[in-house]
């Protein structure tokens, strides 16, 4: 709580007006407090003060708490762990087999799985994105408290089956409705 205080006397110096023209009421002052405390809990103390600072240094205005989290993300990740977009565009881009692609970091690769790779490709940004970032900020709290996420082995996986010729194809065909008149 003590850091939220310091985040929040930051942010009066720093957007004066603003301030206290959002927080004119000491009880919504506390209630958003309460909010911002429960929501930056999985950081550490360094952390948000490294957000709150990288806020006042790149905000002309005062933050949101969905700003405030993406600057303390930006301390939490170990270096080189991509953005949270550019993941996502790496996992919507992926070629199949997904297992064999060369990912950037695992974490990409996890939280594509964990959102499904069928809804990253066929579903909107607008929808698909705020699953994605879900589970990619989940991944990145927990590889921050030292979750190791291995990438499985290509060759320990079913791969997928290349695709039949035209000749096999027509037999398979074949092969179905004999079975389908069978069973009538």
């Amino acid at each position: 709580m003590d850091t939220i205080n310091q985040v929040f006397a930051l942010f009066r110096l720093n957007f004066h007006n603003q301030f206290y023209s959002a927080y004119a009421d000491t009880d919504l002052l506390n209630q958003v407090k309460r909010l911002w405390l429960d929501a930056l809990a999985h950081f550490d103390r360094d952390q948000i003060l490294l957000g709150a600072k990288r806020v006042i240094e790149t905000s002309d205005y005062l933050p949101t708490l969905n700003r405030m989290l993406q600057c303390c993300e930006a301390f939490q990740n170990p270096a080189g762990l991509p953005s949270p977009q550019s993941a996502y565009l790496e996992a919507c881009n992926a070629p199949s087999p997904k297992i064999a692609h060369r990912w950037s970091h695992p974490v990409v690769y996890h939280a594509g799985l964990a959102t499904g790779w069928y809804l990253l490709i066929h579903e909107a940004e607008a929808v698909s994105y705020p699953l994605f970032l879900d589970h990619y900020r989940r991944l990145c709290r927990e590889l921050g408290k030292g979750r190791q996420l291995p990438l499985p082995n290509p060759t320990g996986e079913a791969t997928e089956k290349p695709p039949l010729s035209r000749e096999a194809s027509r037999q398979r065909l074949a092969e179905l409705k004999a079975d389908l008149k069978l069973n009538e």
